[in-house]
């Protein structure tokens, strides 16, 4: 166990320390540095095929305490959802490192895209594999960060730059809503992993907090995973190189939030909740990207709207209830990571070799790539759904979990059925029409790819029809421990190429058919969605530039009413909220102290002492000039001295007493050498409302003390120090070694604030004093006491 244990580490560690070689083996080896670096992640691979019979088993745990006495663990979870992951993300990652050493070549900055990719790939495969809720949560967080330097790789470009940011603003702001459904989790269950969130699953469902959970964790799940209408920052990412798009974009990245849900199936699902608002808007998710997929012309566009509407599609047979939903969900997610990476590079491999992207403009390619153009067309049979490929028992999985008599189940049905008749057309729109027909002129003239180009798409197709052939295989090792996590209870999936005649194999062939009508009108298509488009007008990617824009002129407002430059205002505030959290809590909760009651006995040299204190106060208050004020200020710190000192803390009275008679002298100074107004010229109405904040702040502490008092004094404190400031600090002065060593850090800081304070009051001592030089040297009239030699 501990070996498993320290490989599943090492594999994790391995794309990290591919971001750190990366830039220094691309210097020495050029576009070639690209074969060594896919060596990484296809260790990791190896690695999690090898842990597939123990899954098969069970799942499989590890870990490291990280901050035991916190309960925090850096641990992880292998079980047939998270190993089917791992191996997606090392085993295309591999592909897409050659992929990028091919389609990058002679790029300045190839190092640093594959130190980025990496990262990605490192975070991607911490959060498939976390177990901990703290660690799933920064592996989550860094997806974004690395997502965001992807897109924005080429950041010379404002649409590049625009798409990164939008990507980080979205995702980001999930993974915050993440994070605050986890801990409110924890909170009611008190679990603090995955692992043992999924055996609590009736004591959350059964919990009031359960709601707030579920729309918190879908808001992370949403904004990863492109739902309607956070859908929009994953077309606009596009704008990345397209090595990005099919990794990012289609195997890995934005199925996280789709790799959430099934992972927290067990624990969540099964509600009316889950079941109501998981198909609704996956639902509509799907029909929404297909459509939007109908009228773009970039290819590379059309295959991220058909994403978009996958991941809706995924969405909804997670949460559609149905027994076999779980498992068209998990193979449909298998065959859409082979077929759809494998589409995206066929498209790269368009652009690169042809210089454009745009549909209208390709034809006739087969006779120029024809290996690309046999890798596209297997991959667009496997997204159509046609026989022999993966994506037909996928749909025919589909079909068979959402036949149901319900109306609820005819709308799913009727939804799936027209949103994958339109990725069928999609698909071969992608996958056979730039490639057929009569050949058109290209910006460039096209011939094959070389075989790092071609290695990534060729790989996956056939794995695509692989997977189908040998589908019983694929189900033992793959689909059916994946289908069991998900579910929280055994699972076989048996889903093979053997006719299954039915309804299943009705709606299939209905798919087919439609697809074709709209591959036939395609174009007709197209210009519909455009009209259709612009009488919509402004859609959510137009609103999020407008939420920006109204974000910052918010905060410009607000910043003009929290930071108009006025300390007076700041101060104001400060001791307003410090009066309220004085006050307030004592009133609502019934916390008031007793009224005092007078001593019995009242020493006449204490009633002088506070008859003092009052006079000081005074004084203050009835100042004309605020030097008078300041030392006036000062009886205030020598009444509490001497009361110190009376009650028998002598260190505290002689600290109180310097630390007094320097803020007087300090202060004095400062003012005697500043230019300020003698007077003070604030209204009547103004100081009444400052001596009521004083009062209130002034009436808080004192409630607040006289409150500290009337409970029993704990001693606990007290013995503590005094049984240990000789034993372990060898100090007998137990108020200094508090100080000194218990409070080392916070008496440096104090120390730290002094300095930073007196440097502050000399700054401004000879700034003033500069300013008077320089006019003094002006002025030959200036008075002799400003003491400058004149010339």
């Amino acid at each position: 166990m501990a070996d498993a244990t320290a490989l599943t580490f090492a594999a994790l560690c391995l794309p990290f320390l591919g971001a750190v070689v990366a830039p220094f083996l691309v210097r020495m080896l050029g576009a070639r540095a690209a074969w060594l670096l896919a060596l990484l992640p296809l260790l990791a691979f190896a690695h999690f095929l090898g842990q597939l019979p123990a899954v098969a088993i069970g799942p499989v745990q590890g870990g490291y305490d990280w901050a035991p006495s916190l309960g925090l663990r850096f641990s992880w979870l292998l079980d047939g959802l998270s190993v089917t992951f791992a191996l997606l993300i090392t085993g295309i990652g591999a592909l897409i490192v050659l992929y990028a050493g091919g389609y990058l070549a002679g790029h300045a900055d190839q190092g640093r895209f594959f130190s980025f990719i990496f990262l990605f790939m490192g975070a991607m495969l911490g959060l498939v594999l976390s177990d901990n809720f703290l660690m799933l949560f920064v592996f989550w967080e860094l997806t974004s960060i690395a997502s965001f330097l992807l897109i924005g790789f080429d950041h010379r470009r404002a649409a590049a730059r625009r798409a990164a940011l939008q990507a980080l603003v979205v995702t980001g702001g999930g993974g915050l809503a993440l994070l605050a459904g986890l801990l409110l989790a924890s909170s009611a269950t008190g679990a603090a992993e995955l692992s043992q969130l999924l055996q609590s699953g009736d004591v959350l469902r059964d919990n009031p907090y359960y709601l707030p959970v579920l729309l918190l964790v879908l808001g992370g799940a949403f904004t990863k995973s492109a739902q309607f209408p956070f859908h929009v920052w994953l077309p606009n990412a596009m704008e990345a190189p397209t090595p990005v798009s099919a990794y990012l974009h289609s195997a890995t990245m934005v199925k996280a939030g789709v790799y959430l849900l099934m992972r927290l199936n067990p624990a969540m699902g099964g509600t009316v909740a889950w079941e109501v608002l998981l198909p609704l808007f996956g639902g509509v998710t799907l029909v929404v990207g297909a459509l939007l997929a109908i009228a773009q012309t970039d290819l590379k566009l059309q295959l991220a709207y058909t994403t978009v509407s996958s991941l809706g599609l995924l969405v909804m047979m997670v949460g559609f209830g149905t027994p076999h939903a779980v498992e068209a969900a998990v193979v449909y997610l298998v065959a859409h990571s082979l077929f759809k990476g494998a589409l995206f590079m066929v498209a790269g491999i368009i652009d690169h070799e042809t210089g454009t992207r745009d549909v209208t403009r390709l034809g006739g390619l087969r006779h120029a790539v024809p290996a690309t153009f046999a890798a596209a067309l297997v991959a667009a049979i496997s997204m159509g759904g046609l026989p022999p490929a993966f994506g037909f028992l996928a749909k025919e999985q589909i079909y068979d979990a959402l036949a149901a008599a319900s109306p609820w189940a005819v709308v799913a049905t009727s939804t799936a059925v027209l949103g994958n008749a339109l990725m069928f057309a999609i698909a071969f729109a992608v996958g056979l029409k730039p490639f057929w027909g009569k050949t058109k002129e290209t910006p460039k003239h096209p011939h094959e790819a070389p075989i790092s180009l071609l290695a990534g798409p060729a790989v996956l197709a056939v794995l695509g029809i692989l997977a189908a052939l040998f589908s019983g295989h694929v189900h033992q090792w793959l689909s059916s421990p994946m289908a069991s996590a998900v579910s929280g209870s055994a699972v076989e999936v048996g889903i093979s190429l053997a006719p299954h005649i039915g309804l299943p194999l009705l709606l299939s062939l209905l798919t087919i058919a439609l697809g074709a009508v709209f591959y036939w009108q395609l174009d007709r298509l197209r210009a519909v969605m455009a009209a259709c488009l612009n009488w919509l007008g402004t859609g959510p990617d137009r609103g999020f530039d407008h939420a920006i824009a109204g974000l910052i002129r918010l905060s410009a407002a607000v910043t003009r009413v929290l930071q108009p430059g006025r300390l007076e205002v700041y101060i104001t505030c400060t001791f307003l909220c410090v009066a309220a959290i004085l006050l307030l809590p004592l009133w609502i909760y019934g916390e008031l102290p007793a009224l005092p009651v007078w001593p019995a006995r009242f020493q006449t040299h204490e009633a002088g002492i506070f008859l003092l204190a009052v006079a000081g106060l005074l004084a203050v208050v009835v100042a004309r000039d605020r030097l008078t004020a300041i030392v006036s200020l000062g009886i205030q710190g020598l009444s509490v001295a001497i009361l110190f000192l009376l009650f028998g803390a002598p260190d505290l009275a002689f600290t109180q007493l310097m630390v007094e008679t320097l803020s007087v002298v300090i202060l004095a100074l400062v003012m005697t050498r500043l230019r300020l107004s003698p007077r003070d010229r604030r209204s009547f109405a103004q100081m009444l409302f400052d001596g009521s904040i004083a009062i209130a702040c002034g009436c808080g502490f004192a409630l607040l003390l006289m409150k500290a008092t009337e409970r029993p004094l704990d001693m606990a404190l007290s013995d503590f120090f005094n049984t240990y400031s000789k034993a372990i600090a060898h100090g007998a002065n137990v108020v200094n070694v508090i100080i000194v060593d218990f409070r080392g850090t916070d008496t440096l800081g104090e120390i730290a604030v002094v300095a930073m304070t007196g440097l502050a009051i000399l700054a401004l001592i000879r700034v003033r004093a500069h300013t008077e030089r320089k006019l003094a040297e002006n002025d030959p009239n200036a008075p002799e006491d400003l003491g400058v030699e004149r010339p």
